[in-house]
């Protein structure tokens, strides 16, 4: 897509880029990071990776048959 744009072009779709940048609300990091373990910790108890997959509800469990090789 960039090479079908002239020079002036890009500096421009650069330039939109930036003020986008600068008008993005900040916040601080260590409100960011208690924001985020929150989260994480308020979810835990349903995480799947976490807690595991009942075997009934485990599509791949069960005696379904294997792979032999002979």
């Amino acid at each position: 897509m960039a090479r079908d744009m002239s020079d002036k072009e890009i500096l421009k779709m650069e330039l939109d880029q930036l003020k986008k940048e600068v008008s993005t609300p900040r916040s601080s990091v260590a409100s960011n990071c208690t924001d985020t373990i929150s989260f994480v910790e308020n979810l835990a108890p349903n995480d799947p990776l976490i807690k595991g997959v009942p075997d009934d509800k485990n599509p791949y469990k069960g005696d379904k048959g294997g792979c032999v090789i002979t």
